[in-house]
């Protein structure tokens, strides 16, 4: 099953994954809905905060896999020192076997916060 139908949904459940140290190239899968999950995740947010220490900035990227296929939601975006970064303004949804990749542009620099919903019928 691709996507369960979200119209006849039987559970919603509100999850929030992390990352510490987003890691640099090569990237790393932070949130992944695995093959078989009869799940869809909607992502509602993504924030990527510098912390790097001594204050710097660094650029971040962000993208979707499926099927062995890279497809950018953000690519190399500045992260000014001490700031958050936005980084969606509408809901995105993981289907089984999709999965969000975080690059850092330097080591130790970047944390992310992901929102998301598991929703299963």
């Amino acid at each position: 099953m691709a996507a369960p139908n979200i119209v006849g949904v039987a559970t919603i459940t509100g999850k929030t994954a992390v990352a510490a140290n987003i890691a640099t190239s090569p990237a790393a899968a932070t949130l992944t809905n695995a093959a078989a999950s009869d799940d869809v995740y909607k992502v509602n947010a993504i924030l990527i905060s510098n912390i790097a220490s001594p204050a710097a900035d660094t650029t971040v990227s962000v993208f979707l896999r499926r099927g062995g296929a890279d497809y950018y939601i953000v690519n190399s975006i500045d992260v000014p020192q001490k700031s958050t970064l936005d980084v969606l303004n509408k809901p995105l949804y993981l289907e089984e076997g999709d999965a969000l990749w975080l690059e850092a542009g330097a080591a130790n620099a970047l944390d992310a916060v992901i929102s998301y919903e598991v929703i299963t019928d």
